[in-house]
């Protein structure tokens, strides 16, 4: 695929996300507001209104309906999108199952807020972290263009025939959904070339080839069909990589399961999701003037967890900190910890661990905050060993 020209244009990650929908146009939206995603369905509701797109807009009750909207347009052979954010992914925990084991490659942004108690509408990943084993592959956004792309990318993924999985497409709340940033986009006409018409091998509305969607299954099939889902989890792995690939040479941006920056010959480094990864990478070229040997690694896809490639990419470490926006509340550390401490067990050269909790409710992290963390895994590395696994930083006492 050659290179596309591309427009340049400056928006929030809201109006991105709403823009690669529209793109897209999906035969079906089911829309309900939630700060900080509200602007995304308010955004795509005025292209409906306008006639920019012949989508069909479901105005629902709640969350909840939201998902089951798109089930059933999706199972009726729809190419079917919502979008939510915290409490409302919450309130559709039981639909997020049935949408993945029904294989229905529903996309959908989630811009990631703190899950209450107490209420809080800032950033942080309780909420998508806690739908992390849902059967959802989630991809993750450093900012606006990343979250644009990952929209569109998400499309095709989910619909691979290998796959038939749904996507969430995460980005953060308010730090990238309200900032306004420059993007590069595709015309309507690149898109449509690139994610393709959806074709589902079985549909609903199918009268001359009849299925049932929502059996039930006792004992008798239900283990084969969940082995079915975690199978097709698995595959996505190098559709994820073969779309990416795609991308890249249709619009020069490349992206992979993850991103290591400075990592070659690295002592020290930290792992991040979302938008702290802008100023974590700040803060290793920072230390690299101070002769530090930093290094920072961003994670892009969190299901399925490439824990074989990331075991690879921090061999070489003495010591790695993992930066969760989420307390796992398992007295263990936070959720991107522990799969990661997972994924290197067991390997003959690894690092010693470190987490570090950060932003929770939308706390601001800065350079300084960033630097303290690089200064306890050096402390850590001289030392042999951690005076404290698991640390909050940002918190106070």
């Amino acid at each position: 695929m050659s290179r596309a020209q591309q427009n340049r244009v400056a928006i929030t990650g809201n109006e991105a996300v709403a823009l690669a929908m529209k793109q897209v146009e999906p035969d079906v939206v089911a829309a309900y507001p939630i700060t900080p995603q509200t602007d995304i369905v308010q955004y795509f509701s005025s292209f409906v209104a306008d006639g920019e797109v012949q989508t069909e807009f479901v105005t629902v009750e709640s969350e909840h309906s939201a998902m089951s909207a798109c089930v059933g347009a999706a199972a009726a052979g729809a190419r079917a999108m919502t979008a939510t954010s915290a409490n409302g992914l919450a309130l559709m925990w039981e639909v997020l199952y049935i949408a993945a084991g029904l294989r229905l490659p529903i996309v959908m942004p989630v811009v990631n807020r703190a899950l209450s108690a107490p209420i809080n509408i800032h950033c942080d990943h309780s909420d998508s972290m806690g739908a992390r084993d849902s059967g959802w592959i989630q991809l993750y956004s450093e900012d606006a263009q990343e979250a644009y792309d990952n929209i569109l990318q998400a499309v095709r993924i989910g619909e691979h025939p290998d796959v038939l999985l749904p996507v969430m497409v995460c980005l953060d709340g308010f730090i990238i959904s309200h900032s306004l940033e420059n993007l590069k986009v595709l015309d309507k006409e690149q898109v449509t070339a690139f994610v393709g018409d959806y074709r589902p091998d079985a549909r609903l509305l199918d009268a001359k080839r009849p299925i049932t969607v929502g059996a039930l299954e006792l004992q008798d099939f239900y283990f084969e069909h969940k082995r079915q889902e975690a199978e097709a989890m698995v595959r996505s792995a190098p559709i994820i990589e073969a779309v990416a690939d795609e991308y890249a040479r249709l619009t020069g941006r490349k992206y992979s399961f993850f991103e290591a920056y400075r990592m070659d010959d690295a002592e020290v480094a930290v792992m991040v999701l979302n938008s702290a990864a802008g100023t974590a990478r700040a803060v290793v070229d920072q230390l690299r003037r101070r002769g530090v040997r930093a290094g920072l690694l961003k994670l892009r896809v969190f299901r399925p967890f490439p824990g074989a490639a990331l075991a690879e990419a921090l061999a070489g470490l003495s010591v790695v900190g993992i930066m969760d926006r989420a307390e796992g509340l398992s007295a263990a550390g936070g959720p991107l910890f522990v799969e990661v401490r997972s994924a290197l067990l067991g390997r003959p050269r690894h690092p010693l661990v470190l987490n570090h909790i950060y932003g929770l409710g939308g706390r601001d992290v800065g350079p300084d905050q960033i630097e303290q963390v690089f200064a306890d895994l050096l402390r850590a590395a001289e030392a042999g060993e951690a005076r404290q696994q698991v640390t909050h930083i940002g918190v106070r006492d």
